[in-house]
């Protein structure tokens, strides 16, 4: 074997390792470019489209807060209202049931005095 027929197979297995190596470091280069074009076009649209946005849902929200907060405060108004009129119902329905059942007592007392005297008056009348 000559030294020389196989120096230029190795030239060329060299020339080629050097283009794969020059092909992958330009890739690597056209990659970082196309990552920092994305990413200043991603942070051109945040700016842009998303900031707004999110702005104006802070916004919604911070109001949604403070209507949740005020309709909080009412229910807690009407329920409280709400409970002092039912025991003032309550309370007032006890005392005219009471009044009422007083009365009634009084009523069928004085009933139940009247047939006893007209019992008795009837009694008198059948011995006599």
């Amino acid at each position: 074997m000559d030294v020389n027929s196989l120096s230029i197979p190795l030239w060329i297995m060299a020339v080629v390792s050097i283009l794969q190596a020059l092909l992958l470091i330009g890739i690597g280069v056209g990659g970082f470019v196309m990552y920092s074009r994305v990413m200043t076009l991603v942070n051109d649209l945040e700016a842009r489209q998303i900031a707004p946005l999110r702005e104006q849902v802070d916004a919604i929200l911070a109001d949604v807060k403070s209507v949740t907060a005020r309709v909080s405060q009412q229910t807690e108004r009407v329920d409280h209202a709400i409970s002092g009129t039912i025991e003032r119902v309550d309370d007032t329905a006890a005392r005219m049931r009471a009044g009422v059942h007083d009365r009634v007592s009084q009523a069928a007392g004085i009933v139940r005095g009247i047939r006893a005297v007209i019992m008795s008056m009837l009694h008198r009348e059948s011995h006599a």
